[in-house]
């Protein structure tokens, strides 16, 4: 691998919405009317539903070519760096915020975790992830791990900063999503800064981050260069 390549989000998703959109677009056009047991639809209506997820579908894979490197500087511009921070980057996958901590620092160190699950991200593996940092030239600064954010070995307030993207809502279970946030707090160091960006549960993450005691404040829907629109969870630990 010689060129940085940091992925398309949520492939199967994309390819998904795009063939059934066409698909409708393609039924509503070549069959106006269908007969069903006596009962005629007409399908011409149902093209703005195939245009619609077609254009979502577009939607994201631009976020993912572009949109995606501004929301990871808007993130990283939000934390005040002193170059010596312990950074968690939870849902790495190819290193996107993992790598662009890496060049806030000089003495500290970038750690990506992941499960590197390549539905989450196309050809996502710690090969390519490690291929990126080194065509970055961050790859002495940064440490990626197969790890899952419920089960971390991390010592207690051991982290400056933790950030994370459009990972959470991954983890299907409420109260999972809620044990993620309280592994969170436990890892994270008293004033230390915590910043997740997600497009759903955010309520959840926030009422569990305040029910820890910990100081929180809510920002966005960015709405012109993310898709889905995300929000991002600003929070410290007293």
């Amino acid at each position: 691998m010689s060129k940085i390549n940091y992925g398309i989000d949520a492939p199967k998703v994309i390819a998904r919405l795009i063939i059934i959109g066409v698909l409708i677009i393609l039924i509503s056009i070549l069959f106006p009317a269908i007969d069903i047991n006596g009962i005629k639809i007409f399908t011409p209506g149902f093209i703005w539903w195939g245009i619609s997820l077609v254009l979502t579908g577009i939607l994201m894979v631009l976020y993912s070519k572009f949109g995606k490197f501004k929301h990871r500087d808007r993130i990283l511009n939000k934390i005040k760096w002193n170059g010596n921070e312990k950074v968690l980057d939870v849902g790495t996958g190819r290193g996107l915020l993992m790598i662009g901590a890496a060049k806030k620092l000089t003495s500290g160190k970038s750690i990506g975790i992941d499960i590197f699950d390549t539905k989450d991200l196309t050809k996502n593996s710690i090969e390519r992830t490690k291929a990126n940092a080194q065509l970055e030239r961050v790859d002495k600064k940064v440490e990626i791990l197969k790890m899952d954010i419920l089960k971390t070995d991390f010592p207690n307030d051991y982290f400056d900063v933790i950030v994370s993207n459009l990972c959470l809502h991954n983890v299907k279970k409420s109260r999972d999503r809620k044990a993620t946030c309280a592994e969170i707090y436990r890892i994270i160091k008293p004033k230390g800064t915590v910043i997740i960006s997600d497009f759903i549960h955010t309520r959840e993450y926030t009422r569990k981050f305040r029910s820890l005691g910990m100081h929180v404040q809510k920002e966005g829907l960015y709405v012109f260069d993310t898709f889905p629109p995300l929000t991002i969870i600003r929070a410290s630990k007293n």
